[in-house]
């Protein structure tokens, strides 16, 4: 029993993400490696909130509930302001690395688009996030033990790979509005992507009414899926086509020979 929870929840939880890797990211080199750089970005974000969150709870009163619970909220808000800000250092230095690569190519058009770059990149946030955000919970499924033996909710793993999913997805789409929104100036579209970041962190305040905040962070995800859908270029038109495929273009290039 533990195994079936510990792989139907693994596979619940990066399921979705591993195969948009395999089938979008892994036979492109360039993209794997600018794919690895966002999660090593999510990483250094983990590492600076870690270590202020370290510090402010060796400071404070550990006796005072009052003063927990705020430094666990102030954790929340830190960590989602410094991942969107190594979000932003990140567009800015893939910008340059661009640039860099294009007078490198013998072609005149970038090895690589900004808008694949948003892509490749918030997965490999959301792969990092991901990881660590369920890791520990996997390693428990496996026992000993059984969840909501002494009354509490049984759902929690199979609710935290569903969180966990959300999350992953999420980041994949706040990196492309994101990205987008850095590339057209729109700062406001930039907020709204932090906003949300916070809004779907501090739902998980609501556990273990899981209820309360898997229904909103699902339909944040649906939300920003279709933002990210009209960022990254895309239409009513050109997904009826691909769904019934009559896309031509897409078609060729995904029957030319490699």
């Amino acid at each position: 029993m533990t195994a079936s929870v510990f792989f139907g929840c693994t596979f619940i939880a990066f399921g979705p993400a591993i195969a948009l890797f395999l089938f979008t990211i892994a036979r492109e080199p360039l993209r794997v490696i600018f794919l690895i750089a966002g999660a090593f970005f999510w990483l250094v974000s983990l590492l600076l909130s870690s270590l202020v969150w370290f510090i402010s709870v060796q400071i404070s009163n550990k006796e005072s509930a009052v003063q927990q619970k705020g430094l666990l909220i102030f954790g929340v808000v830190l960590s989602v302001l410094l991942q969107e800000t190594f979000r932003f250092a990140y567009y800015k230095l893939l910008k340059k690395a661009n640039e860099g690569l294009l007078t490198l190519s013998q072609e005149e058009t970038m090895p690589i688009s900004i808008r694949q770059l948003a892509y490749v990149s918030g997965l490999g946030f959301g792969f990092m996030s991901g990881a660590f955000s369920v890791v520990n919970i996997l390693a428990d499924s496996v026992g000993p033990g059984t969840v909501g033996i002494h009354g509490d909710s049984q759902h929690y793993f199979l609710s935290s790979a569903f969180m966990t999913m959300a999350i992953i997805l999420l980041h994949m789409f706040w990196g492309v509005v994101f990205f987008d929104a850095c590339e057209k100036s729109r700062w406001w579209a930039v907020a709204a992507v932090v906003i949300s970041h916070l809004v779907v962190s501090c739902l998980t305040f609501q556990n273990p009414e899981y209820v309360a905040s898997l229904i909103p962070t699902y339909v944040i995800l649906f939300v920003m899926g279709i933002w990210a859908f009209y960022s990254a270029g895309g239409s009513f038109r050109n997904l009826k086509l691909c769904l019934t495929c009559k896309d031509k273009d897409f078609l060729l290039s995904n029957h030319r020979s490699r």
